[in-house]
């Protein structure tokens, strides 16, 4: 039996009531709102062809905040009653003390939404879900006698928002998200290697579920773990980096885009902050935060304040033009709000996060930007990466890549780590292919303990002079 739509005014709070405590919590306030939330998941794990982790866990609850200048006063539930809403009530207004601010303009709304109100976890059966998962074990193994372990793992959630404003708004949204992934190893001579591939978005599961999609997910995890088993030590030394298009944009994310988040420039802790309007990457280089496209995974109708989703030009033509921003801290810069404020749950504050951060396509062919390559390394895949927020410094590890030279592509190389920094590097793009992609739907981001999903994209970029850590002097 599917659940009953979130009604939270017509199930646990009369609407009236709440409004007048959000009133009381929020007079003197420069900003505030009651964000209420429920949040449903479930997520299966097959491996070496038993389910290995199945779980659903489902919450809901509220969060209550006042805002005065850079003070925020913040209370969270789990319960959603009128109790609870007075309690957290006087914990709100710690944050405001006297008052005497001038409450900030509402958000705009808007009728237009990005994805369908479908509820991931109720499209396809429990135990169709099993037999596919063991369908996709079985076709791994048949298509190479090297697999000696394979990993299927889906996941779907739905999450249901009100937010309450005190000018009296309300804004509704349903926010469905379902992702597939396939890992396997493969064993030949007493070497392991692993291939992975997967991805997702705001829809329902059925999709991915089809066996035209993942027979096509355990065909290309197949192939990045046959590429690695005969991958040799990486190079070590300063070397020119193409980039492949869509997924290695999260270089660009983690070393660029959270250096163009609000807050960070407010506090002047950013690598970019005070740089608006000057030149920081090469001519060509356009960069956005877009999150109005339908159905991705980082895309939001509006963002977690109530503020419609948008396409922010961040950087155009090299220029810097724009910051990511939130309610709170485009008030603080004098500049509007961009939708970039995003909360992981309503425990949780909200804070300028990114939502589908992408490079613009250039002029130049992919395979004539490779040709122009004398002596480098071709990136395709990434794994796992760091950043400093304050320098821009990054290190990220290749998941898949090749060495490159006098522009031919030779070996496959493994244990290939990119270090650099994010101004630098994005003065050093020297070519920018016309081939911009975007990525499977597989990111999560990471900021002061909170996580959201993202995307991220990219068009083939050729950048001169990183630093790459391997196993072997280049």
């Amino acid at each position: 039996m599917a659940d009953a739509p979130f009604r939270p005014f017509e199930q646990n709070l009369d609407e009236a009531m709440a409004l007048q405590l959000l009133r009381e919590a929020t007079a003197g306030a420069d900003d505030g709102e009651l964000f209420l939330e429920r949040r449903r998941g479930e997520s299966l794990v097959l491996d070496d062809g038993r389910i290995r982790n199945a779980s659903y866990d489902a919450t809901e609850g509220f969060g209550l905040r006042a805002v005065r200048g850079e003070v925020a006063g913040y209370a969270h539930s789990t319960e959603i009653s009128e109790a609870s809403l007075r309690r957290a009530l006087d914990t709100a207004r710690l944050a405001v003390g006297s008052g005497g601010g001038i409450m900030a303009p509402p958000p705009p709304g808007t009728n237009h939404h990005l994805y369908a109100a479908v509820n991931p976890l109720e499209d396809t059966g429990f135990a169709a879900k099993i037999d596919i998962l063991k369908e996709i074990d079985a076709f791994a193994r048949d298509q190479d006698p090297r697999v000696v372990q394979v990993t299927a793992a889906l996941s779907a959630s739905l999450q249901e928002v009100e937010i309450l404003r005190p000018e009296g708004l309300r804004f509704s949204d349903i926010r469905p998200m379902a992702r597939l992934n396939v890992s396997v190893i493969l064993e030949a001579d007493g070497r392991r290697e692993t291939g992975s591939a997967g991805g997702g978005g705001r829809y329902g599961l059925s999709g991915l579920l089809d066996p035209a999609h993942w027979k096509e997910q355990v065909l290309e995890a197949i192939r990045i773990a046959r590429v690695n088993l005969s991958a040799l030590p990486a190079p070590a030394g300063m070397m020119d980096v193409v980039l492949g298009p869509g997924w290695p944009g999260i270089l660009l994310h983690e070393a660029i885009g959270h250096g163009l988040e609000g807050d960070f420039n407010r506090k002047q802790t950013s690598a970019f902050a005070g740089l608006m309007g000057q030149q920081i990457a090469a001519k060509g280089v356009t960069v956005l935060d877009d999150g109005t496209l339908p159905d991705r995974r980082g895309s939001l109708t509006f963002d977690d304040e109530g503020t419609p989703s948008a396409k922010n030009v961040l950087i155009e033509d090299g220029v810097l033009t724009g910051y990511m921003q939130d309610r709170q801290n485009a008030r603080l810069m004098g500049v509007k709000p961009t939708g970039n404020g995003r909360r992981e749950s309503h425990a949780h504050i909200p804070m300028p996060r990114m939502t589908n951060t992408y490079m613009l396509s250039g002029q130049d062919e992919p395979a004539a930007i490779l040709g122009d390559l004398k002596d480098g390394i071709w990136a395709v895949g990434f794994g796992g990466g760091q950043v400093d927020i304050t320098s821009g410094k990054f290190v990220f590890s290749c998941t898949e890549a090749y060495r490159v030279r006098n522009g031919q592509l030779g070996e496959a190389i493994k244990g290939a780590t990119l270090i650099g920094d994010g101004a630098t590097a994005l003065k050093g793009i020297r070519a920018i292919g016309n081939d911009l992609k975007l990525d499977p739907g597989i990111g999560n981001c990471g900021k002061a303990g909170q996580w959201v999903p993202v995307g991220v994209g990219q068009p083939t970029l050729l950048i001169g002079g990183l630093t790459i850590g391997g196993q072997q002097a280049a």
